[in-house]
């Protein structure tokens, strides 16, 4: 699927599929095309190539009906500022034809957030994560099958960027979909079901974090140090060791984790004094940047492949 503006290429045969019911995290850096993905898995813009299916429709001619199944809370959320944060609520409430059941609603998707102590407040003198609970709120009020959130936690400290993602985290339990756009990788760390690395409009990869993971790092990895590191390069020989690097520390990819004492026990009977041994489990930085250096070379040639890609979100299969 694809998308431009003007002569810059927004999205570039992206092919994403949205398994139902998970966190689907869109990662990259800015201008990547997150917010452009985003805007026509809604139909505010639509697909100059290839094909988009959300809940089995397409959203540039169903829009209305996709949209109405969907809650969005985009970076910086319009809210009336001159409205209390009920009369913000009641006032979407109405958009989405809740009627009676407006007031209720209203109540209970502030409780969830956490700011029913202040809707009857104007929303001018909310703060920064103050309003971005109160469209969390909003986005949820009509009780939508799929939400997405872009930069959810843009302007936030740190202690209410954390309640922000634990909510969110807590919004597929109740069997919501959620797709969720961030440049920031520890957002992503713990709460992605599906990592989805987009570059240049294009998907890089995408699968669960333990997926990508194994693909990456195949084998358990270990950094070393020594008071002497130029010895530790014999373990590039050592059986069980796949991969061997030494830049501030010596870094190893064993194919068992079970091999590691006898590495010890080798390299101290060699008179080798080691300062460091520790087991690492790539995190999510790791895998990403090993993601954009393994495609640095590729990009230019996966951007001008034949045929266009497909976007799909819950219900939605690529034509």
């Amino acid at each position: 699927m694809g998308r431009s503006f003007g002569d810059v290429r927004a999205l570039d045969e992206l092919d994403l599929v949205v398994p139902a019911g998970t966190i689907t995290v869109l990662l990259g850096p800015n201008g990547a095309g997150k917010t452009t993905a985003i805007r026509v898995i809604t139909g505010a813009l639509d697909a100059q190539q290839g094909t988009v299916a959300v809940f089995g429709l397409d959203p540039d001619g169903d829009g209305e009906e996709v949209r109405r199944r969907c809650g969005v809370v985009s970076a910086k959320p319009a809210l009336y500022d001159r409205l209390s944060g009920y009369d913000n609520l009641a006032y979407s409430a109405e958009l989405y034809g809740l009627g009676r059941h407006a007031g209720d609603r209203i109540r209970e998707a502030a409780s969830r957030f956490g700011i029913e102590g202040a809707l009857d407040q104007q929303v001018g003198g909310y703060s920064t994560g103050m309003k971005t609970r109160l469209a969390l709120a909003r986005s949820v009020l009509h009780r939508p099958e799929l939400l997405l959130f872009d930069e959810p936690t843009s302007g936030l400290d740190p202690e209410s960027s954390h309640a922000v993602l634990d909510l969110i985290g807590e919004m597929t339990r109740d069997g919501s979909t959620v797709v969720m756009c961030t440049h920031l990788l520890l957002e992503a760390e713990g709460l992605a079901d599906q990592v989805v690395v987009l570059d240049g409009g294009t998907d890089l990869i995408s699968g669960t974090p333990d997926d990508l993971t194994a693909r990456y790092w195949p084998g358990t990895v270990v950094r070393f140090d020594a008071e002497d590191p130029a010895r530790l390069d014999a373990l590039a020989a050592h059986e069980g060791v796949l991969a061997y690097e030494r830049g501030d520390v010596a870094v190893i990819q064993l194919d068992d984790l079970g091999r590691l004492p006898d590495l010890v026990a080798e390299l101290v009977g060699a008179g080798v004094r080691l300062t460091r041994v520790e087991p690492h489990r790539p995190t999510l930085e790791d895998l990403y940047f090993a993601v954009r250096a393994a495609h640095r070379g590729s990009v230019d040639a996966h951007a001008h492949g034949a045929g266009a890609g497909a976007l799909r979100a819950p219900g939605g299969a690529a034509a």
